[in-house]
This record gives structure tokens, C-alpha cells and sequence, in this order.
């Protein structure tokens, strides 16, 4: 059984707080999506199926929509908003991302959803939160990852290149999660004896709390941290980690062996290959092996833990420079050794590894008459189900059948077209 089977959400349709309703749609919630006639910008962001622009053919919105039933209704038009409001009256939970002020301005305010539905968990995901002096000011996904922090911690050793902010939308994934795991909590609480409630996301707040060490560094300490290549910002630069494999392919070496187990599989990687007596410091590595305990405390302060730990991050970019990276990362992880081989976007889609795990979903798409393949679940839990159980809705798929199960019959839904509330 889905983890969320039972649950009803009503979702206003907005780029930023799309990947919020498809984690909780993913996992069993009947989301309904609500768009305006003529479709959500979102539509209009390619690349798009075969290269044809076309509302429908989005891989954005298909990616971001999965699961989810869709309406096409102008809810800020009198008539739209009492259909709106007939869908929140049987709903668990509201998620919307409009600017402060957009729904009460439309008569959608606090006295007729939550104030009007004791059991309604409303959801508001907003750039800097509904009321402040920044409330109105406008944000994208890079704005919100630079002027939250995270990118300032992303880049390269060569400071005179600028930070770099992370694909994927990850400035909009970021409040998602934090949206997704306050409705699920609110949900909990309201079982548990509670009731519903407003909830409130600031998209920056969430940015700011996501990047690390960098807030807190800064908070406790007044330090700035750092970005360095393929490895943590901190205030006090590490030694590069990011190398070039023999086929010319890029890894990071990772953490290198901290502990006398891990120096010992490292030793016998080294054997294993034939190649230990190249490296000079391999007597380094089996005193490492053979200690009780390594302190890490200790380095930089006893020259014999320096040497030890300093010759396994030589052996590791010994072996990178040697090995093709596919076969270094194997092989470092059967050692139990924590490495990252740098893998396009397609290249990692098609790794064995995450293959296995079920990273490709077949979906249907039975108006193309074919099947897409899917990135799969983002986690998984031993006895709730994750799936995609549709693609993401065509315009005004599913009004029909959700406004009729809320008592709109044909009659007021034709009403409803005829006025251009309703697509």
C-alpha cells in the first residue's frame, strides 16, 4: 500500500512548489493539480518531446506533474473561486506558492480555508515569507540559491571564476522538501488528536539553512567558508581531491582511509594490482594498518599520524591517475573506500549501479502512443509503495470527474465553460 493512500491535496499549480505535490503524489496522495485555462507557464518551459513545442510535450511539466489529476479553473474569478473552494472543503491539505496577498485579493484568505476548515492544512510556499519588508520582491530558482547562500559554497579552487548555483531547480527542491516534510508532520499532528493548520515556507530561509556549514560557520564564528573543487567549503582550504583518471575521465578521491581497516584494504587494493612497491609511502600505509587506532586529532601534531594519513591520499591519486574511473571507483568502493566518479547527467541515468536499483520507470503515455522512461523513486521505504501511477495530467484532463465528485454537476461545470472559468 502507498505511504499516503487516503490523502487529499488540492494544488495550485506554480513552477516553484511543483516538485513538493509530486513527492507526496509519487507516494500515493491524490493530488489534484489546478491550473488556469489555457494551461500553467510551466507548459511552455522546453526541451520539449521530439523537439515539438507543445503544451503537452514539456518534459518540465512532465516531470514535475507525474501522478497528479488535473483541472483547468480560473479560481480567481468569482465562479472559479466557489468551485476552488467546494474542492478545499473535502481536501486534507492546500499547497500554493502565490505572491502574499494574490489569494486574498482573489477572497481566498485565511477566514474561508483554514479559518473555515478545522481539519485543512494550507500550505503557503512564498520567496521570503508572506509579511517582512521583502515579501514582494521577486525571486527565481538562481536567486534564491545565491542570495540564500548555497551558491556561494559552489565552485572551483580558482577564486577569479564566480560561484556556481546547482542545476535541477534546486532552489525551488529545497523549500519543496521543507513543505513536504511540514505537511506530513502537520498531518501526524492533526491524527494524533490536532487539528489543521497554516503553514508557512520562506523558499530563502530554507536556502539559508540548507548550505552546510557556511550560515553556521559564519553565525557562530563570523568566518567565511570557501568553495573548493569537488570537495566541502570551508574557511581553511583542504588539499584538492578532484583528479583526472587515465582515461582522461574525473573522480573525486573522496575521503581518504581514516582508519587502520581502511589502510589495510587499501594495502591490499595495492597488492591486488601489482603496483604497491611504486609508491614510496607504502610503508606509511602499513603502519597505518597496523595501529590500534588513528586520532585524527593527531595530524598535524604527531608526525607519525601526518605521514600515515597523508600516504593514502597519495595512493589514492596514485591509483586514479592509473586506473580508468569506472574501474577506480569499483574498486575503491569493494574497499569500502568513499569515492565519486563525475558522471554526465545521461551517463549516470544509465549506470549499472543505479539501474539496478530501479532508478528507470516505464510510464505509459497513451496519447503518444509509447512509453517514457522515468527517474525513479528518491527513496524507498521497505513496505510503502512508490510509483508514478500516471503521467503528468493533459490540460483539464480530469475536471470533469473531480469537480463532479464534489457535487458540480454537468450542468454547472457547462456553466462553468461558458463563462471561460473552466477548460
Amino acid at each position: 500500500m502507498s505511504a499516503l493512500a487516503g490523502l487529499h491535496i488540492v494544488e495550485l499549480a506554480h513552477e516553484r512548489g511543483a516538485l513538493a505535490g509530486k513527492l507526496l503524489a509519487d507516494m500515493g496522495a491524490d493530488v489534484v493539480l489546478v491550473e488556469p485555462p489555457g494551461g500553467a507557464p510551466q507548459r511552455s518551459n522546453g526541451p520539449f518531446v521530439d523537439d515539438v513545442p507543445d503544451r503537452e510535450r514539456s518534459l518540465s511539466w512532465w516531470h514535475y506533474q507525474t501522478s497528479k489529476r488535473g483541472i483547468a479553473l480560473d479560481w480567481r474569478a468569482a465562479a472559479g473561486r466557489e468551485a476552488l473552494l467546494a474542492l478545499v472543503a473535502s481536501a486534507d491539505l492546500l499547497l500554493e506558492c502565490e505572491d502574499p496577498g494574490v489569494l486574498e485579493a482573489a477572497g481566498l484568505g485565511d477566514d474561508v480555508l483554514t479559518g473555515a476548515h478545522e481539519r485543512l492544512i494550507h500550505v503557503s510556499m512564498t520567496p521570503f515569507g508572506p509579511d517582512g519588508p521583502r515579501r514582494h520582491e521577486l525571486a527565481t530558482d538562481l536567486t534564491l540559491l545565491a542570495g540564500g547562500g548555497p551558491a556561494w559554497s559552489c565552485g572551483y579552487d580558482d577564486h577569479s571564476l564566480p560561484p556556481i548555483a546547482g542545476g535541477g531547480q534546486q532552489g525551488y527542491a529545497i523549500g519543496c522538501h521543507y513543505a513536504v516534510l511540514s505537511a506530513l508532520t502537520a498531518v501526524l499532528h492533526r491524527e494524533l488528536g490536532g487539528h489543521g493548520q497554516r503553514i508557512d515556507v520562506s523558499m530563502h530561509q530554507a536556502a539559508n539553512v540548507t548550505t552546510e556549514m557556511a550560515t553556521y560557520h559564519w553565525l557562530v564564528r563570523q568566518g567565511t567558508v570557501q568553495r573548493q573543487t569537488g570537495r566541502h567549503a570551508m574557511e581553511q582550504l583542504s588539499m584538492p581531491s578532484q583528479m583526472a583518471c587515465g582515461d582522461g575521465h574525473h573522480v573525486n578521491t573522496g575521503v581518504p582511509p581514516r582508519t587502520p581497516a581502511e589502510f589495510a584494504k587499501l594495502v591490499s587494493w595495492l597488492e591486488e594490482l601489482g603496483v604497491k612497491d611504486e609508491i614510496p609511502e607504502a610503508v606509511f600505509l602499513e603502519m597505518g594498518a597496523a595501529r590500534d587506532s588513528i586520532r585524527l586529532a593527531d595530524i598535524g601534531v604527531d608526525d607519525e599520524v601526518t605521514a600515515i594519513f597523508a600516504a593514502g591520499r597519495e595512493a589514492m591519486a596514485f591509483l586514479a591517475g592509473r586506473l580508468p574511473a569506472q574501474e577506480f571507483f569499483l574498486g575503491a568502493q569493494r574497499a569500502g573506500l568513499p569515492v565519486g566518479v563525475i558522471h554526465s547527467p545521461e551517463e549516470a541515468f544509465e549506470d549499472p549501479h543505479f539501474v539496478a536499483r530501479g532508478m528507470q520507470v516505464a510510464v505509459e503515455h497513451p496519447a503518444l502512443g509509447r512509453t517514457v522512461t522515468y527517474p525513479g523513486a528518491p527513496y524507498a521505504f521497505e513496505k510503502s509503495r512508490w510509483a508514478i501511477s500516471r503521467p503528468a495530467p493533459q490540460l483539464g484532463e480530469h475536471s470533469d470527474e473531480v469537480l463532479e465528485a464534489v457535487g458540480i454537476d454537468a450542468a454547472g461545470r457547462a456553466q462553468l465553460r461558458a463563462e471561460g472559468v473552466l477548460e
